[in-house]
């Protein structure tokens, strides 16, 4: 099977990177469903990567709908060291305005369908991995920087909070939302970070700020009309960030945790592993089987 790195997992919107060159498409089956869609394998700054249209091309997932384990396994499956996710998302504090870009080093979790899983495991083999920093500092610092091909304004670090959606908030949860001190919101992004740390595969998140959500004075209600406005004017800018982040981690060694985030975290011991769901976890589980 093609292998690629790096993988970028686009959000509404970006659902293609033009760039990409010697593309292929290719459909990958996991243990937790079909992806999205199919992968978008290709050549960026001279990096394979493998491109993922989180609700699917046309936009044809909710939220809660995402197979989030179906895409991050698919992304394991193809050798994807980190990815890089783009998210529309609402800012909840003043200074960070509409087509500003957030790169977020928290997250805060207000979903709660049952429809959204969290987790690999289960099923026999319990693990427990460490999310205190959910997002990987070397993957923010190389956006941070590739934010200077654009002339966007970008603010590193802030908490997401990720709600359930798929309708915006009350006024009255956006101001909550505020004075707990969360910084934009949006609705995909948690559960692809714990799958990620899962499966030993850094990520972090450029936030696309498209609207002030619903507290804002001058912004009383989100409309997707408007924030579609500003989603369309933030995606090239985007795509230009994501594109010259490939370049600076083609060479990069990782040097981060997450390589090893499941060192001590599963409980369970190997010769009690459910062989069923052993195989059904085998693309991260291997290499501790014999542990």
């Amino acid at each position: 099977m093609t292998t690629a790195k790096i993988g970028i997992i686009g959000g509404s919107g970006l659902y293609q990177m033009p760039e990409l060159q010697d593309v292929e498409e290719i459909t990958v089956e996991t243990p937790f469903g079909s992806p999205s869609d199919n992968l978008i394998m290709g050549t960026l700054e001279n990096n394979r990567v493998a491109f993922l249209p989180r609700h699917g091309r046309g936009h044809r997932f909710t939220p809660t709908e995402v197979p989030f384990r179906a895409n991050i396994y698919a992304m394991k499956l193809l050798g994807v060291e980190r990815i890089l996710s783009a998210s529309a998302v609402g800012s909840l504090q003043e200074q960070y305005a509409p087509l500003d870009m957030v790169i977020p080093d928290q997250f805060f979790d207000r979903t709660r369908a049952r429809a959204r899983e969290s987790t690999f495991f289960g099923e026999g083999i319990v693990a427990h991995v460490t999310f205190a920093h959910p997002v990987c500092d070397e993957l923010g610092d190389a956006l941070e920087e590739s934010c200077k091909v654009t002339d966007v304004k970008v603010h590193r670090r802030g908490t997401y909070l990720c709600m359930e959606g798929p309708a915006f908030s009350t006024k009255a949860e956006s101001n909550v939302y505020r004075s707990w001190g969360m910084d934009v919101i949006g609705m995909t992004n948690l559960q692809e970070a714990k799958l990620a740390r899962e499966a030993e595969i850094c990520y972090a998140t450029l936030a696309l700020v498209t609207d002030y959500d619903c507290w804002h004075p001058g912004h009383d209600a989100v409309t997707a009309e408007s924030v579609i406005v500003y989603l369309n004017k933030n995606v090239r800018n985007a795509q230009l960030i994501m594109k010259d982040a490939v370049k600076r981690l083609g060479d990069l060694d990782r040097t981060c945790k997450c390589g090893s985030a499941l060192k001590n975290a599963i409980f369970t011991a190997p010769h009690l592993w459910p062989e069923d769901t052993r195989k059904k976890l085998d693309a991260i589980v291997k290499k501790y089987a014999l542990s």
